[in-house]
This record gives C-alpha cells, structure tokens and sequence, in this order.
C-alpha cells in the first residue's frame, strides 16, 4: 500500500501530544499546508477557550481552511495569511502563543533563521517549538535529499536564537521531531 500521507506519514494524534497541545491552548500552524491537517486536529485538542491559527502564504489554502472549519462549526480556528519570511510579518501578537508548529514547513525555505526567528517572537516566555522535518535519508518519498533540514544544524540555530532543546524524537519513519521551549 503506498504512503499518501495523513496519519500514514505522520501521527498527528501522537506529534500534537508532544507538544502538550490541549484545553484553552493557543497555536499556530506555521505553514499549515492544503490540508490543515494539524489545525483540525489541533481544534480538537484546544477546545472552545482555545484558539489555533492557520498560518500560510498561499491564499488558497488559507480559504480552503476556512471553508471547511465553517461547514464543520469550528469556531476556534483562525487563518492568519503571512510571509514566515519576514519579521513581524504575522498578525499574530508577539508573546501569545502557547505552541507554534513548524510541520515540513522549513525545507520549503533558504531563510529557516527568519522562520524561526518570526516563531519565537509569537512566542509565550516558557512557549513550545515543536519542529517537524524529514530525516535527511534517501527515501521513496520527500524533498531532494539537499533540501531537508539538518537536525544539528536546527539544534544549533535554535539555540542561538533562544531556545532550548527539551526533546529529540522519531516523528514517522522519514520525519524526526525536535521540541523546543522558549528561554
């Protein structure tokens, strides 16, 4: 059976709770993707006190998104457009967010010290980085080898940017995960 993606790539259930996602958090899916994958189940986990914005670049998505938490009456789901990119780009208040989530998000980009610098800053004092990349395999599926993220070299940025490393795990069998807290 071939790997499509959703929970056969990734345990959602399982990636959100280590990030120790749950009622009244505040999140944000930093590059949320088509499918919204984390933010639904994300909505879940934060109840009607909780709030988890959809964050991408792409319009589309972010209407896609939309739609669907309407049809379905989510009302703790919001999509925030920005550019990752830029610093102080994201309406989203500095200091605010219990969890930002960075999911195959920072292999898309050359500028992953601006990413990371622009999640921090949304960042509550004692706020989760949960960062989750593929592993830098060959594998079947994925982006070129080249292209991925390597986990020393995150460990590192993040520590120069003001974060500590509080776990390393396997997120899936081509994906590992890194939680970070903001110092």
């Amino acid at each position: 059976m071939p790997i499509t993606g959703g929970n056969a790539l990734l345990d959602v259930n399982f990636i959100l709770s280590k990030a120790q996602i749950g009622d009244k958090t505040k999140v944000a899916d930093l590059g949320c993707g088509a499918s919204g994958h984390f933010v639904f189940s994300a909505s879940k986990l934060v109840g009607e006190r909780g709030k988890v914005y959809a964050v991408d670049i792409l319009k589309t998505i972010l209407e896609n998104i939309n739609r669907r938490a309407k049809l379905e009456n989510l009302q703790n789901i919001e999509t925030v457009w920005s550019d990752l990119e830029i610093f102080g780009a994201t309406k989203i208040e500095a200091g605010s967010l219990d969890v930002a989530m960075l999911i195959n998000t920072l292999y898309q980009s050359h500028k992953r010290a601006e990413i990371l610098r622009e999640a921090i800053r949304m960042l509550k004092k004692d706020g989760i980085l949960l960062v989750v990349e593929w592993k830098n395999i060959s594998s079947p599926i994925g982006p070129p080898v080249e292209e991925r993220v390597k986990p020393d070299l995150m460990k590192v940025a993040a520590k120069k940017l003001g974060l500590n490393l509080e776990e390393e795990f396997e997120a899936g069998p081509y994906h590992y995960g890194l939680i970070f807290t903001k110092i």
